[in-house]
């Protein structure tokens, strides 16, 4: 069965046509409060700084690629990270896992890459096969596999189907300006609180308020009216989304190494056999045992 960001769980269509049961489990698909609350927070600057390095490697390795490939292999990171902390990572394990969360989204997408070209940028590590495999299994682990993201492109089509609209290139319109908005959003962490659905309502609102502003209070009286939307909340995104829509994400992270050859990781003992892999997995069961541990408190 083929995977799409708009379709994720096509086996369900049949008892759902309608799509809606989406709603009803995607929150088992964002990352956990916790970890929001930990990127929000001034004393754990570490978190995001975490992050924003990840996200930028991310950008980078799939500069050439469909941009919801990139979209995809975030959504993992944020996801790995909310069960497994990196406690002050080498930025050889922030760039494996990078390299591995792009490995995934592309085997789910069935987008046929090379790895090696999508390390030779000058990155400063090339990590072999095996390495990266690892890696990908603490990352399945830590999804509970679920890999077949629940994301904002799912709800896209339900919500404009609400808004009626008549012209199909003004529909394409407003869709396409909506995926670009969520693509954008998706480096905010603000934006990281919100369920997928209530993102996808605001980029639409986001998107008809700039391409159609005379229909714009209709369209959110016909979002609004939806019964999976809490208005409150959807306004709240929609008010946050401003700035996304319109400012780019800029990098924090410098990646580029002071030698133009990249370095191969098992030169350096680098590989899944050193005993910081090795620690980095034994991190990742704490983390999980840990969150185990809370739920069936």
């Amino acid at each position: 069965m083929d995977f799409d960001l708009e379709n994720p769980l096509t086996n369900f269509d049949d008892r759902f046509p309608d799509k809606t049961f989406l709603f009803l489990v995607e929150s088992d698909h964002m990352p956990s409060e916790k970890y929001l609350a930990g990127l929000r927070s001034v004393g754990c600057s570490d978190d995001l700084s975490v992050r924003r390095d990840i996200v930028s490697l991310i950008s980078q390795l799939c500069c050439n690629l469909d941009p919801t490939q990139s979209y995809l292999a975030i959504n993992y990171v944020d996801r790995f990270l909310s069960s497994h902390k990196l406690q002050r990572p080498k930025p050889w394990v922030l760039r494996l896992l990078a390299v591995s969360c792009v490995a995934l989204a592309a085997k789910m997408l069935k987008t046929e890459i090379s790895l090696a070209d999508v390390q030779s940028d000058g990155g400063g590590f090339i990590f072999d096969a095996h390495s990266i495999q690892r890696m990908e299994l603490l990352v399945l682990g830590a999804l509970q596999w679920r890999m077949r993201s629940i994301t904002p492109f799912c709800f896209i089509s339900f919500f404009v189907s609400l808004l009626k609209l008549r012209d199909p290139p003004l529909r394409q319109a407003i869709r396409a300006r909506a995926s670009e908005i969520i693509l954008k959003a998706q480096n905010d962490i603000k934006l990281l609180e919100f369920k997928p659905s209530i993102t996808a309502a605001s980029a639409l609102l986001r998107a008809s308020q700039e391409l159609c502003p005379l229909q714009f209070a209709t369209f959110k009286s016909d979002i609004s009216s939806c019964s999976f939307v809490n208005k409150d909340i959807l306004l709240h995104c929609y008010n946050e989304m401003q700035d996304a829509a319109t400012e780019g994400f800029e990098s924090a992270l410098d990646v580029h190494s002071s030698s133009d050859t990249p370095i191969n990781v098992l030169d350096h003992h680098f590989s899944c056999s050193d005993s910081e892999m090795t620690n980095v997995a034994a991190s990742t069961v704490r983390s999980q045992r840990s969150l185990k541990r809370r739920k069936t408190q």
